[in-house]
């Protein structure tokens, strides 16, 4: 995922392209933000987490995310109790906008900010490095098949 070509660069950057009415809602909600994006924004800013820059309060398109890293295509959503009911079809039709834009979206209860900071900074760590450097390889169903790749003993 490193190495993406220009014309996909200009396409992704087409298909997010902010709106400019969340362009100016992204902005005064960075003023308002919840405790838990507060935690969470004083771990991540600044590059503090892993080298990774993420952006608070980010919009793409008609949608703004709680933090966004575009090195890793990495949406980090902050569930709290409006999450909930009515809140949640709406969360679900956003995420397919994001997903169909070639976006990963992470949703983090912020109960689980408040009290596990450490694995909410992993999970967040592991979900950037698998976007960016692509999943560990998986280990294969079958083994090889015989005299393939092994040493022969003489």
């Amino acid at each position: 995922m490193n190495e993406r070509s220009e014309p996909d660069s200009r396409a992704f950057r087409k298909a997010t392209r902010a709106h400019q009415s969340a362009r100016a809602k992204a902005k005064a909600l960075r003023a308002v933000m919840t405790p838990p994006e507060v935690m969470l924004w004083n771990h991540l800013r600044g590059k503090r987490l892993a080298d990774l820059r993420f952006r608070r309060q980010h919009p793409l398109g008609a949608y703004i995310a709680d933090f966004y890293c575009h090195d890793a295509r990495l949406v980090i959503e902050i569930d709290g109790a409006s999450h909930a009911g009515v809140r949640r079809d709406r969360d679900a039709t956003r995420d397919t906008w994001m997903i169909d834009r070639g976006l990963r979206v992470l949703r983090i209860p912020a109960v689980d900010v408040l009290q596990n900071m450490d694995d909410v900074l992993r999970t967040i760590h592991r979900a950037a490095r698998d976007r960016i450097d692509g999943p560990p390889p998986s280990p294969s169903a079958t083994p090889p098949p015989p005299g393939r790749g092994r040493i022969k003993k003489t």
